[in-house]
């Protein structure tokens, strides 16, 4: 497996929009830090963005020697907005955005059945441009429960169209988030996304499900021992066999920062083992 870093780390977790740290310095540290890639969202780059605006961000990439692992190209994607599946209705500005970024995996969003049609469409039209599109385990979405995920990939039917792996999601929603449920969806998953937090009645935060209603929790850490477990969640997907992208999705701006997140979330990963390490020739 491979560490991703996400520019989610250096966004306030209640507004997507804002973000404490420029790509420039992101890249920075995380080449300092030994990632392979960064994972792109509007907040840094995306289709409403110049074209000098995205060489720039491609060639602060290329400075650093990273990667873009997936590119998120609008704001209502990651919001999870009434408008998230308007990109597949117009799939073209992302697919651009992806090639000028030399990025092969794009973020989609999906909220009822009639965009399936759409999400076929459109991954029709990235196949052809050798891309593929990938839908997060989310909150008020078609993959909030693992036997409606089975029933939404199978039913789009396209080989580049997966899954991103995201078991804080998939907690939140009340499903399992290890053993069987990776086994079960080893197939599609495309990357994972990693974020922790702690679900108690009292936690500071509060997300609606469609399958749950409201849920409570407190953000934390990657690193903080009461949320996930980390260590067998790894452990499964290196037993099915993953050995793609792992990406470092935690909202840090309220919790210590951006930079301690970029480093100790890759000393926290690294410790667990199954992860590739960067070469002093490619720092």
């Amino acid at each position: 497996m491979k560490l991703s870093l996400s520019v989610r780390v250096a966004e306030s977790f209640r507004d997507k929009r804002v973000t404490t740290m420029e790509l420039d310095q992101m890249a920075s540290l995380a080449s300092e830090v030994g990632y392979h890639a960064v994972c792109l969202r509007a907040s840094q780059v995306g289709i409403d963005s110049s074209k000098e605006q995205i060489r720039a961000s491609s060639a602060i990439l290329d400075q650093h020697q990273l990667a873009a692992s997936m590119a998120t190209g609008d704001f209502a994607i990651p919001e999870n907005s009434e408008e998230g599946p308007a990109a597949l209705h117009n799939i073209t500005p992302y697919l651009d955005l992806a090639e000028a970024l030399d990025c092969e995996l794009l973020r989609v969003a999906m909220k009822t059945a009639d965009d399936l049609e759409h999400a076929q469409r459109s991954a029709d039209e990235a196949e052809e441009r050798g891309i593929r599109l990938a839908h997060q385990c989310h909150t008020q979405s078609l993959f909030e429960t693992v036997d409606e995920t089975l029933e939404v990939l199978r039913g789009i039917g396209r080989q580049n169209f997966g899954l991103i792996y995201e078991p804080a999601n998939l907690e939140l929603c009340g499903q399992d988030v290890g053993g069987t449920t990776i086994e079960a969806l080893a197939p599609w998953i495309f990357n994972v996304y990693v974020q922790n937090q702690r679900l108690h009645p009292a936690g500071v935060d509060q997300i609606t499900t469609w399958c749950r209603g409201n849920v409570q929790f407190d953000q934390i850490p990657l690193w903080d021992p009461n949320g996930l477990n980390f260590e067998s969640i790894i452990a499964d997907l290196a037993e099915v066999g993953y050995d793609n992208y792992v990406t470092v999705h935690q909202a840090s701006a309220g919790l210590g920062g951006g930079a301690e997140a970029v480093r100790r979330s890759a000393e926290f990963l690294r410790k667990m083992g199954p992860f590739d390490q960067r070469s002093a020739n490619d720092a």
